[in-house]
Order: C-alpha cells, then sequence, then structure tokens
C-alpha cells in the first residue's frame, strides 16, 4: 500500500534531478487524455471521466519560474474544461480554464494546449474540470517547487506526498445534480469522503482502496493536502501525531503546531509531520466540519501511516477529529493563519484602497412552474443570480462582443437589512444577470464578502480566479464599517485564493488588480455555484503590452 508514495517520491526526485541538469526542462510538457474508465468503490463499478485513466488524475510537478504545456484531449461524451487553481496566469487567461468565462469548453473529440508560466509562486495548488460537476472525478495535485537552490523556509523533510480529499458518489454525478436541478432541491449528498481517491477500511469492501505512506522513524515528512471535495469542508487529522502547518493555497505561512487542520473546498494547506511516535499503524482521517443546521455527508474516510517494519495485521488507531460543528476549534485555527511577512516572502498588503466593495451571499427560492413545489433553490450576490453566458467572458471582453454581459455589477447591494437576524423566508426572489463589475488596472480592492440570513444562514468558501488576496478581517454578524476595519490585520495577514465566508458572518480580503483579463469569483460549494453563486471582474489593461491581455491562442476551442 506504500507503495503510491514512493512512485510518487521518486517522480519528484526524478522531475528534481532533470531539473537541475537541463535547461530544456525549463519547459515542462504533459498530455492529459480525457476518457471514460469503470472504477470499482464501495462494493460496486461504475464509470467515471478520469485523465489519463487516472482516479485522482496525474500530479503536475513544476518548478518555479517554469513555463508549462498540458495538451488536454477530449475522449468522453461530455464537453470539458480545465482550471489551473490558484495559478494567477498574468495576463493570461485564456488558460485559465472555467468554461464560458475564460474560453468555450473543449467539444469530444477535440484538444486545447493550456500554454503557462509559472511566475512567482511555489507550493501545493492544484487541477480540476471547470465545467458541470466533473471535477467529482476529474483532479490532481498541482506541485511547483522553489527556484533552485532556493531551500523551504522550514526543515527540509525526508520527503513528501500528496493526500488529496474528495467525494465519491454511487450514482453518475452529472444525473444526480441534473436530478436535483429538475426538483429544485439539492441534489442527493455524496456516499464517501475519499483521500487520494480511496475512501479507506472503515468502508465496505474498502480495505483494498486504503491509501497508505509508509515513514521511518525519527524522520519528518511534508504532506501536501487538497481539499478537492464538491460541497464539504473538512477536518484532517494524524493519530497520535501533531502537524505543523507551513504552506496555505502555495504560500508560506508562520508555522504553527496543530493536532487537525480545517480546509475548505478548493483550499490547500501543506504540514509538517514527525515520525517519533511509538511505531505503529496510524489512521489519517478526514470528516466534514457543518456549524449550520444542514445535511452533510458525515462519514469518515481514513488512509493509514505506516511505519516501516510494522506488520500489516496490526490494527490502526482512530484520531481524535473535533466534532462536526465544532466552530471554536475553526476560528483559532483560523486566528493562528499568518503571513510569513519575512523580507524574501514579504506580505504586500494594500493600505490605501482605491474601490470598496461589499457582497452579500445569499440563498433564495425563485419559481419554477416544472419544478417538484413549483420553485427552485437559487443562490446569489448582491441579490443577483449569475446567468453563463453562451461564449467565453474573456472573448467577449477582449473581442468587444456586445450583449454578452454587462458591466455595472453592483458594489453594494440595492437595499440594506439585517444580513444576520432571524432567517428570513420571504421575498426570496433574485434578479438574473449576467453582470460583471469593471476594475481599473492596478487600482487596490477591498471586498467585505457577507453572509445573510435569506432562508438559512451558511459558510461559503470563495475562489477569485487570477489573483492571491490578503484575508485582512473576518467576524461572526453583519460587517460594521465604522468599526470593524480598525480591527483588520494589515501587517501579516493570511495571503490565499479561497477563502471560508463564516456561518452568519463575514469575511474582508484586499489585492492589487494588477492581473488584466476577466476573472472568476464564486463559491467553492459546487452546489452554490451551480445554483448562481458567482461573478466575474473585468480588469482593463494598464499601460503598454507588459500590462495588457495576451492575444489568445490559435487554438482556442469554438463555441
Amino acid at each position: 500500500m506504500a507503495f503510491s508514495f514512493y512512485v510518487s517520491f521518486l517522480l519528484l526526485a526524478v522531475f528534481l534531478t532533470f531539473g537541475s541538469l537541463s535547461a530544456e526542462a525549463a519547459i515542462k510538457k504533459y498530455q492529459f487524455d480525457v476518457g471514460v474508465k469503470n472504477v470499482s468503490r464501495l462494493c460496486h463499478a461504475k464509470p467515471i471521466v478520469t485523465v489519463n485513466g487516472r482516479f485522482p488524475g496525474p500530479t503536475v510537478y513544476a518548478q518555479e519560474g517554469d513555463r508549462v504545456i498540458i495538451n488536454v484531449t477530449n475522449h468522453a461524451q461530455y464537453n470539458i474544461s480545465i482550471h489551473w487553481h490558484g495559478l494567477k496566469q498574468f495576463r493570461n487567461g485564456w488558460a485559465d480554464g472555467p468554461a464560458y468565462i475564460t474560453q468555450c469548453p473543449i467539444q469530444s473529440g477535440r484538444s486545447y494546449t493550456y500554454d503557462f508560466n509559472v511566475t512567482g509562486q511555489r507550493g501545493t495548488l492544484w487541477w480540476h474540470a471547470r465545467i458541470l460537476w466533473l471535477r467529482a472525478t476529474v483532479y490532481g495535485a498541482i506541485v511547483i517547487m522553489p527556484k533552485e537552490g532556493v531551500p523551504y523556509p522550514f526543515p527540509q523533510p525526508h520527503a513528501e506526498t500528496e493526500l488529496v480529499l474528495g467525494e465519491w458518489w454511487h450514482a453518475d454525478v452529472e444525473e444526480v445534480e441534473k436530478q436535483g436541478n429538475m426538483l429544485g432541491l439539492p441534489p442527493n449528498m455524496s456516499d464517501a469522503h475519499t483521500i487520494n481517491g480511496k475512501p479507506g477500511p472503515l468502508f465496505p469492501c474498502s480495505e483494498k482502496h486504503t491509501f497508505a505512506m509508509e515513514v521511518e522513524w525519527g524522520k519528518t515528512y511534508l504532506l501536501r493536502i487538497v481539499n478537492a471535495a464538491l460541497n464539504d469542508e473538512l477536518f484532517f487529522a494524524i493519530a497520535g501525531h501533531n502537524m505543523t502547518v507551513v504552506e496555505i493555497d502555495a504560500v508560506y505561512c508562520k508555522p504553527f503546531t496543530t493536532s487537525a487542520i480545517v480546509i475548505a473546498p478548493g483550499q490547500t494547506t501543506n504540514v509538517l509531520v514527525k515520525a517519533d511516535k511509538t511505531p505503529g499503524r496510524y489512521f489519517m482521517a478526514a470528516r466534514p466540519f457543518m456549524d449550520a443546521p444542514i445535511a452533510v455527508d458525515n462519514r469518515t474516510a481514513t488512509a493509514i501511516l505506516q511505519y516501516k517494519g510494522v506488520p500489516t495485521t496490526v490494527i490502526p488507531m482512530l484520531p481524535r477529529l473535533p466534532a462536526p460543528n465544532d466552530t471554536n476549534f475553526v476560528n483559532d485555527f483560523l486566528d493562528k493563519l499568518k503571513s510569513l511577512n519575512s523580507p524574501q516572502f514579504p506580505a504586500k498588503v494594500p493600505l490605501n484602497i482605491d474601490r470598496h466593495l461589499f457582497y452579500t451571499a445569499s440563498l433564495g427560492i425563485d419559481r419554477c412552474p416544472t419544478c417538484l413545489n413549483g420553485t427552485r433553490l437559487t443562490a446569489s450576490l448582491n441579490n443577483i443570480t449569475f446567468v453563463m453566458p453562451k461564449i467565453g467572458l474573456l472573448q467577449a471582453h477582449y473581442f468587444n462582443i456586445k450583449g454578452v454581459f454587462r458591466p455595472d455589477f453592483p458594489d453594494k447591494p440595492a437595499a440594506a437589512f439585517n444580513y444576520t437576524g432571524a432567517p428570513l423566508t420571504a421575498n426570496l426572489g433574485t434578479s438574473l444577470g449576467t453582470r460583471l463589475s469593471r476594475i481599473p488596472y492596478n487600482s487596490t480592492v477591498e471586498l467585505v464578502l457577507q453572509d445573510t440570513n435569506l432562508l438559512a444562514a451558511e459558510s461559503h468558501p470563495f475562489h477569485l480566479h487570477g489573483y492571491n488576496f490578503f484575508v485582512v478581517g473576518r467576524g461572526i454578524g453583519n460587517f460594521d464599517a465604522e468599526k470593524d476595519p480598525a480591527k483588520f490585520n494589515l501587517v501579516d495577514p493570511p495571503e490565499r485564493n479561497t477563502v471560508g465566508v463564516p456561518t452568519g458572518g463575514w469575511t474582508a480580503i484586499r489585492f492589487r488588480a494588477d492581473n488584466p483579463g476577466v476573472w472568476f469569483m464564486h463559491c467553492h460549494l459546487e452546489l452554490h455555484t451551480t445554483w448562481g453563486l458567482k461573478m466575474a471582474f473585468v480588469v482593463e489593461n494598464g499601460n503598454g503590452p507588459e500590462e495588457s491581455i495576451l492575444p489568445p491562442p490559435k487554438d482556442l476551442p469554438p463555441c
């Protein structure tokens, strides 16, 4: 069972060796063949969409400064697009991947080459399908090593591996989502969580579907943890072992030790683990965090930390995970996340703000004559449910195609109310529109994301494409524009690409709009994205070609 860990480590070692020997290795080329394969989990097989026949898909290895060229050929019956989550794609939104935002999808039988540079980034990111619910099985890790000769700002680990957390459905995920849409209700929740595609032995027929990594006593290991789940924030812990958090979303942070981590869909967390306990077998476990009265798949996925020389007949110990609704643990964990802010890795937090934005994230109900109750659940930002266009928004912007979107997304909601008071269950309709917010190049932006009590308060992990941002503040209740900014952390706030808005609370982020293009922002709960909890920014060109969007590639997929 430890074989997959050593293959991963061996591939990384080979990559680093050749990366240092050859200037040609500055270009990393990959071929992604998207197709359907029968995969067995939980006692039965089903066809799933995969990349190169693997679930999860292959890890993309690169080094800071590399050019990466990934040719994606679609052999599946679905249209496909791939998003390289967390890569900034400077001036190059054509390689970002979200269908109908920066490109039209790759149709069955066709190919598209994602060609991008890895500039100023190192750490753990990930890639996934960005159309329909295909990312349930179409995903994998991205490992970006520091430039040659540049060490980690923490002790060098003996070895490292990726742990990608996910979800598994018995049924065809696309059919599950379609059925929910037809009824106007949430689709059925997943049947299992997974670690590297495997649910672990707590599930039926899963002894052989268990990921294991072998460790040697006294040595330290780096775990690159990705939450690729569609709809669940997750706790992760290792029985008997603490973890030292050293990086989030491919940004180094001030190290701190913890018994467990919380990780939202879309986020990554790197931790150091020292194998210094009594040699044995220890479960690594993942289970959801949910502090709102909403049903989730609360079953626990497990993998095994196996000390070298210990027989596989030894029964592993289970870790003590936080309670499923342990908001206090989550708040304490998030409060410890701070940027490294060292001379080599400074935190360049915008201090003077050009544009203040306030967006409410809400659930809602719209009329639907064909749905089960005559209504359909929706979601909105500033009471606007986003309508996907028929062509890529970036194409419409670049070629000045009229009638595709309106650049008038409001900076604040049309009407203020007690956002987090008693749940509101009347007047829950939303307006529909493909409306974008236009941002001048190089302007500084502060965005406050406010959860609301429309229908029900719930946590929302928001992802902004094309950028990292600084999480300068968060709180419970209504954001107070007069008092709360005084409490912002403007010295060493965590820098991320995906951030949770707490249930019944708010989160404030800041970024400099120095990457021209059209950049998607959405809740990374796939359910809420489907319902319309999304929008996009149009960041204008600056002065001259170095501050302008690159021309589109010749093989950009047609609509």
